[in-house]
């Protein structure tokens, strides 16, 4: 018989995550675009877009403290996964949404801007050090760095 997928065990590769690395990115990146807001004498658009840099690496600190947490389990489920990125999507999504909602005439729509190319700079930041694992090992791809 056959474990439902709900209740399967949850597996996670090793990810090339440098919180660090993102931090100094996101940080560059919102005194550039306050910068060029402020030319345009919108300074708070700018402001807004680096808040929206700051919930996307927040959300990316969760997952990688949910996963961790999660996968030490016993038994980690899929599930237990699924329901934590359900309620801190929803509440990042509720924040950024009440930003934008509330400071609309301030370019509080920035916000969520920012989210998305934060998105956009996590996925690059993962998955350049994958491929370039990939390219030099082929698909035999195990990390060489756990093993010890």
């Amino acid at each position: 018989m056959t474990t439902p997928a709900q209740d399967a065990p949850l597996v996670f590769p090793s990810v090339a995550f440098r919180p660090l690395r993102l931090l100094i990115v996101c940080l560059a990146l919102t005194a550039l675009a306050v910068v060029a807001a402020a030319f345009t004498g919108h300074i708070l658009f700018g402001v807004f877009f680096g808040v929206g840099l700051a919930l996307g690496l927040v959300n990316a600190l969760l997952v990688r403290r949910a996963v961790e947490a999660i996968t030490a389990e016993d038994h980690p489920l899929k599930k237990k996964m699924a329901v934590n990125s359900a309620t801190r999507l929803l509440i990042i999504t509720a924040i950024a949404l009440g930003i934008a909602f509330v400071f609309k005439t301030s370019g509080g729509i920035a916000v969520l801007f920012g989210l998305a190319i934060f998105q956009a700079l996590l996925v690059m930041s993962t998955s350049i050090p994958v491929l370039r694992k990939i390219r030099s090992n082929g698909l035999d791809v195990l990390d060489t760095e756990s093993k010890g």
